[in-house]
């Protein structure tokens, strides 16, 4: 009981959290965890309903996925920064790559999370201060599944056109095939 007063004493007076995620067990569980630190968590599951509770009741913190069912994440933290410049948002993703972190920075997002980011690692981003990095994760993603996501993201941004992608990626078409036939590393 004392860790939550202790946590709950480090927040801002106004400690308001929206979180977007299209992922309704992974947000909600989120969500909970948040609350559980002393944050006044809202839920999201996209783009439209985001940018509406924004509107609404501008939030002081934001936790958005990049990739949401009906847009990009990147419209929301425009959106919210547009209603409320001093939002802390930070980014979470399960397609991690340099491209993305950097349009997330410039959009006004102050860190970058891979996904499955637990939620000590997200109110360790939300909560650091100018200058400060948080600590890194504890269970990074292996080499392996960077990898894979990479592909991944490549192989939907060429709306799924193998011969496109194994051209982007500069490999072998078929090699490509077998890396999609494939299950995710861990």
């Amino acid at each position: 009981m004392e860790e939550e007063v202790r946590i709950a004493a480090d927040l801002p007076k106004d400690a308001s959290l929206l979180i977007v995620d299209d992922d309704e067990h992974f947000r909600t569980r989120l969500g909970r965890a948040m609350e559980k630190r002393g944050f006044a968590t809202t839920l999201a599951a996209g783009v439209k309903e985001a940018i509406s509770l924004a509107k609404a009741a501008p939030p002081a913190f934001a936790v958005v996925d990049l990739r949401l069912e009906d847009g990009d994440g990147l419209e929301i933290v425009n959106a919210i920064h547009d209603i409320r410049e001093d939002c802390r948002v930070v980014m979470l993703t399960g397609y991690g790559n340099i491209a993305t972190a950097v349009a997330a920075v410039k959009a006004g997002a102050l860190d970058y999370l891979s996904k499955p980011a637990d939620a000590d690692d997200v109110e360790k981003a939300l909560l650091a201060r100018g200058g400060t990095r948080p600590e890194p994760p504890e269970n990074p993603m292996s080499a392996d599944r960077v990898r894979w996501e990479h592909i991944q993201r490549v192989y939907e941004l060429c709306d799924h056109n193998v011969s496109e992608t194994a051209r982007r990626l500069g490999m072998h078409r078929r090699t490509l095939q077998r890396i999609l036939a494939k299950r995710a590393p861990k």
